[in-house]
């Protein structure tokens, strides 16, 4: 009889897990054997949008590893070399900035001399409007080296840092291959440059002073990087051998880049 009894209960016992399991909603299951699916895309839009310049440059590196779609492709190269720009002229420390504390008898000049940097870099990273600073103030400084390629076969400069492309311009280079290739370095730097050609000199506000709005001069005589009055041109090899870009990408560049950056310039 107790044999029976105890037969009997292990019976219930086991009917009664079978009907559990059947009871367990589908959705359960799902959720355990299957993983949220992550959109490192949409994610990464979103920590954007939200400010979260780290987080998004994070997840946009993510992105790329995981999609081949041409089209996505492009859109994360732009989104990430638009991020590059924002924490460069902003307060974020990364791997190559520090935080450096103003003393006595300091100037913005002999800081950007000890670090290698600019002046007006450091202003725009730190959001001064002003060359005054005051010792305990703390300033975003730069520390990393840049370097500049231009690739004449597809007219495009590309901003490095630590053999990193930060970002991608479209340029004009020299018609009949006129622009040399070979590496130089930046030797002068002129804001609104007078244009002085054979037989004139023509003033930075005219619309045939071709130099734009900055100049940055190479070791080799009547060779640099300047702007334009002709956006509509670049992407051709249709200069006199400088080469060209939109203002608003140069006059960036002129704040970032110091004296003595190399260039190296490629067919």
């Amino acid at each position: 009889m107790k044999r029976m009894q105890v037969i009997i209960m292990l019976g219930v016992f086991i009917l009664g897990i079978g009907l559990g399991m059947l009871l367990v909603p589908k959705s359960q299951g799902s959720k355990k054997g299957k993983p949220r699916r992550v959109s490192f895309l949409k994610d990464a839009d979103v920590a954007l949008d939200g400010g979260n310049l780290e987080e998004a440059k994070a997840l946009y590196k993510k992105a790329m590893e995981t999609t081949k779609d041409v089209n996505k492709l492009k859109r994360i190269q732009d989104k990430t070399a638009e991020i590059n720009m924002k924490i460069l002229f902003s307060p974020i420390i990364d791997e190559c900035s520090t935080k450096y504390i103003v003393k006595p008898n300091d100037a913005l000049a002999k800081i950007a001399r000890k670090f290698n940097t600019t002046v007006n870099f450091i202003k725009r990273a730190n959001s001064l409007t002003s060359d005054v600073i005051k010792p305990g103030q703390e300033l975003k400084v730069h520390t990393c080296k840049f370097s500049l390629v231009v690739d004449k076969s597809q007219n495009l400069l590309f901003l490095k840092r630590k053999g990193e492309i930060i970002r991608t311009y479209i340029v004009a280079t020299g018609r009949d291959n006129g622009t040399p290739i070979g590496i130089f370095k930046i030797v002068s730097k002129l804001p609104n440059p007078t244009w002085y050609r054979t037989g004139a000199v023509i003033p930075p506000d005219s619309p045939a002073n071709i130099l734009g709005s900055r100049w940055m001069g190479f070791d080799l005589k009547g060779y640099g990087i300047h702007g334009t009055t002709e956006p509509e041109a670049l992407g051709k090899q249709i200069t006199l051998g400088c080469v060209r870009m939109k203002n608003e990408d140069i006059e960036d560049l002129f704040d970032i880049i110091p004296m003595g950056t190399e260039v190296t310039i490629i067919d």
